[in-house]
């Protein structure tokens, strides 16, 4: 059994656990793990690892970076960062909150990748806009990558399995815990060049993703929300994120912010 087939193993033997899997790699507790391979290979998904050329370098630069992610789709839309940017938000957006994702995830992607978590509200929308326009649209999931979670979401995931690309560091089936959202969210991150939040509270998996985007040197952009309201975005502005009204105020952020990773030329 080779290294690559080692990490898919133990990815699946430990349901996606970085900790467990680093501690069997490190500690080389490599016997008995011929069926995870054989799960695998009966499975219809694909695998990168670390070891693979095609892993998307620039997850080699973020914490604990996956040491398997398991997809459907085009992995040739995660080689290039500085093409991807993030668009997340609150699960129960208001009426301005979803025209906001709206006409910004609609308007960003005929420049960018959009990059989001398939979940509801904002997460969703953004995909959705991206299609609608025609264009690309990356979701990193919580759960196992035969598993859409939520179940509200299932056409939208068929739809990004054949046409675009679904990421996961979850095989089959595994339900989502609670412990997988923060987890995920670190993908989301590191995977684009900015995050930009739509409507969100300040105690949410949102502003974990704002603190994983800046933990990683990525640009935070943030649109404003009310000022009576409960809103991570105004905080984050106050704090340095670029506050955007359309999506002009995005390209021309991130056209005159340096490449903030290693782009890279995958061989063909």
């Amino acid at each position: 059994m080779n290294g690559r087939q080692i990490l898919i193993a133990l990815s699946i033997k430990f349901e996606g656990d970085w900790k467990k899997i680093y501690q069997a790699v490190n500690e080389k507790d490599l016997d008995n793990l011929d069926e995870y391979i054989e799960m695998f290979n009966h499975s219809k998904c694909n695998a990168v690892t670390m070891l693979d050329k095609e892993y998307p370098q620039i997850l080699k630069e973020i914490y604990n970076p996956p040491f398997v992610l398991f997809y459907y789709g085009d992995i040739t839309l995660a080689y290039n960062p500085n093409k991807c940017i993030s668009i997340i938000g609150s699960r129960l957006p208001s009426n301005y909150g979803t025209k906001m994702v709206n006409v910004l995830a609609k308007d960003l992607s005929k420049h960018y990748i959009i990059v989001s978590g398939l979940a509801r509200g904002i997460d969703g929308l953004s995909h959705r806009s991206a299609i609608e326009a025609g264009n690309k649209t990356i979701a990193i999931i919580g759960s196992g990558i035969d598993n859409c979670y939520p179940p509200d979401n299932l056409d939208l995931y068929y739809e990004m399995k054949k046409n675009h690309l679904v990421l996961s560091e979850y095989f089959g089936k595994v339900t989502p815990d609670k412990d997988h959202f923060p987890l995920r969210n670190r993908i989301i991150a590191g995977l684009s060049k900015a995050t930009l939040i739509i409507e969100a509270h300040t105690h949410s998996g949102t502003s974990i993703t704002a603190s994983f985007a800046l933990s990683f040197s990525r640009i935070v952009l943030a649109v404003p929300g009310r000022a009576d309201s409960d809103s991570a975005c105004n905080r984050l502005i106050k704090e340095g994120a670029v506050l955007v009204e359309n999506a002009n105020d995005v390209i021309e952020e991130l056209e005159d912010t340096p490449f903030v990773g290693k782009e890279i030329q995958q061989n063909s």
